[in-house]
Order: structure tokens, then sequence, then C-alpha cells
């Protein structure tokens, strides 16, 4: 969502004062890992730089707010209790600078929310809680659910963050007359905007507006009037003129992180049947760099960065038993110089544990490393030199 988030953030004046909501994840153990991901994730992708505000500051003067994952109810009841509710719904009726809500936090925005985690994890009967309707000041009756298209489940429908058809349909039916749901797929963003009243879908996936199981899917580069939504939410059909598109930019490769790791499983294994070293070691760089680029993600994508990292050790000790330690130099070298400097980075980023996965597995494969002031220095097993010996001291 990186263009996205660009093309917001150059609507607004220069050096805008942006703010960071952490309320939604605030109860969690590494609420200030989460805070740093975020934080970095928008300075060095965005350009923007974030200060994280809490239930602090004054949200209405921010030129830009951000929350996102966490628990809607958990933020809900805080923003209830300050004056969070009333300054986000106060920067919607005034259409001033930029309110970016994502996962947990895009649950809140509507007339009704989606307690997400008491319904899926803790087993509660399937019900509403009220919303912040940040949306009303726009004429929108709606309840918006994020992760519309989630599939996490497999076996289990996991659709309609984490709702699945039949709760969704039970809940529905509490619904007044004039409410709609607006399902949102992930990767996906919907951009108002408040001056044009325009609604533009981008990202990978599409907008969905539901009535009672009845549903009209707008997908990426789609743009609607406000008065358009609007109208379509109520339920008023046949109105003048037909959504407009433009045309989005393509999804970019792997869109997901978990895409990713099976392209590169997918791209190492046929290079191991051709025995093709250099595209076995570019399947394991290019796996790396993916971790890299996903590990500023505030939120895990399907088993997220862990378990991408433990793909890449299992790839790199496949690597590390197809070398032949019988070969001489100039075999290895296009082998293990990349794989050296891989290390060599990953110990710079403070992924030792990688580190020494990249380590063991060349031991295994029969290279010796040695770390020396200069760098780090490899051979075949048994090839470095021998340290000079030194005379004991009495």
């Amino acid at each position: 969502m990186v263009e996205v988030h660009r093309s917001v953030v150059r609507r607004l004046r220069r050096n805008p004062r942006a703010l960071l909501l952490d309320t939604p994840y605030a109860f969690q153990e590494n609420a200030a890992d989460i805070s740093s991901r975020a934080t970095r994730y928008f300075s060095a992708s965005v350009g923007l730089a974030v200060e994280v505000a809490g239930e602090a500051g004054s949200l209405v003067e921010a030129d830009w707010v951000f929350s996102g994952p966490g628990s809607p109810t958990f933020a809900l009841d805080r923003w209830a209790a300050t004056d969070v509710g009333s300054g986000l719904r106060a920067r919607v009726h005034v259409r001033s600078g930029a309110t970016v809500l994502a996962s947990a936090a895009a649950c809140t925005a509507g007339v009704v929310a989606v307690p997400v985690y008491e319904i899926y994890k803790v087993g509660a009967e399937p019900h509403w809680r009220d919303g912040l309707d940040l949306l009303g000041a726009l004429g929108l009756s709606v309840a918006v659910i994020p992760h519309y298209d989630n599939t996490e489940g497999g076996t289990h429908d996991t659709r309609y963050c984490y709702l699945g058809e039949r709760r969704l349909a039970r809940m529905e039916r509490e619904l007044s007359e004039e409410t709609a749901v607006l399902g949102i797929d992930e990767h996906t963003a919907v951009v108002i905007d408040l001056q044009a009243e325009t609604v533009e879908t981008c990202g990978r996936g599409g907008l969905t507006v539901r009535r009672q199981g009845a549903q009209t899917v707008f997908p990426s580069g789609t743009v609607l009037s406000l008065a358009e939504l609007r109208e379509l939410a109520k339920g008023v059909t046949g109105f003048p003129g037909q959504p407009r598109r433009v045309v989005a930019a393509p999804a970019p490769s792997g869109g997901t992180l978990s895409e990713a790791v099976r392209a590169c499983e997918s791209r190492f294994d046929s290079a191991a049947a051709r025995r093709d070293t250099g595209a076995l070691t570019e399947a394991v760089l290019e796996l790396e760099a993916e971790i890299t680029r996903w590990a500023a993600d505030t939120e895990e994508d399907e088993g997220g960065v862990e378990q991408a990292r433990a793909v890449l050790r299992q790839l790199i000790a496949r690597l590390g038993r197809m070398a032949d330690p019988r070969a001489p130099r100039e075999r290895f070298a296009p082998l293990v110089e990349p794989l050296l400097a891989l290390r060599g980075r990953l110990r710079q980023s403070g992924s030792y544990d990688i580190a020494d996965a990249v380590r063991a597995a060349l031991t295994e494969a029969g290279i010796a490393i040695e770390d020396t002031p200069d760098g780090s220095r490899w051979a075949v097993e048994g090839d470095l030199p021998r340290p000079s010996p030194v005379a004991p001291v009495a």
C-alpha cells in the first residue's frame, strides 16, 4: 500500500504533522515494537515523520492521523472514554487533513462495529458494537468490514473479518433498513476525497457494498461519486451514471509475503532440478529481500515474517547440502561469496539467528569460514592457514 499512502501524503502541506494512534494494540506486550515498525515504515517508505500520540494531542490540528491493527472493541472503549472519538468525528465533519484507518481501526469507522476478537477468538454470540460513526457526517450509515476476502481459515470460512457467511448473514438481520455493509478486501484501500466527493478503490482487491446478502463489487481502479455510494448503501438502485473506471497500477509480483515465499520456493525447486547454482542463490537472495521489505509491516500476513524466515533457513540448508566439497574453490565462489555477503548484511541488521544458519549450512557443505578484522575469509575445509604456534610463557 506504499503508493496509496504516498498519494495521500502528497495532498498535504509540506512537513505535515502526522500522528499515529496506538490504542487498538496498546494492550499487547509488543506494542512498542509495533509502533517502532510503523514509524520506520512511514519514514523509510512513505517519507513521513510520524509521532506516536496514544490518546494525547489535538487530533483536529494534525494534518494526518493513522490507526491500525489490534482490537476494535479495546479501541472503542478507550476512545469513548476520551476525546479521541469526538476528535476523529470532527476531522471528518470539517473535511480537513487525512484520516487513515486500517484493519481494527477501520472496523470502528461505521455506525456499528464488528467485535472480532470476542466472536472469533472467545466464542461470543454474533453481535454488533456501537461504532464511532465517522462516516455518518458523509451521509453513510454503514458497517465497515476490512479483511473482507480473508482466506486464512483454509478449511473454514474466515471471510468478512473472520465472521464467515453464516455469522455475517445473521448479524445483517440486526441492521437498520438503511444500513449497509462496506467490505474492503485485504491489501486494498478505499480513498474518500472529502473535497472532490469521490470514492476510489485502490490496491489488489475491491470494495463491496452489501445489503441483506446482495452485494455489488467495485474492483480496484473504480471511482464512484460519494452521492452514488450513499444511494447504493441506502438500497437505491438505478442511480444516474455508471461507476467510472481509471487505470489501476499493476499489482506488484508476490502481492503478499506468503505469495512471495511460495514463488521463491518454486524457483528454488526448479533451479535445484537443473542444478543451477546461480538461480538457486538468486531465489534465496530474493526471499531475503522480500523479508526485509515486509519486516516493517505492522500486521502479520499468514504467518508473517517469522514463518518466512523459517523457510529461508530451510532453503539455505538445502543449498549447503547441494554443494560438492570436493570441487575446487573457483566452483564454490559463485555460490559461497553471495551467501557470505548475505550473512554480513544479516549480522549488520541484527538477524544473528539467520546469519548463524547461513554459516551452519556452509559448514555442513564443507566450507570453513574465518571472521577477521578485515572481513570473512573462506576455503574448502582444511585449506585455511593454521595460526602460527605461540611459545608458552612461563
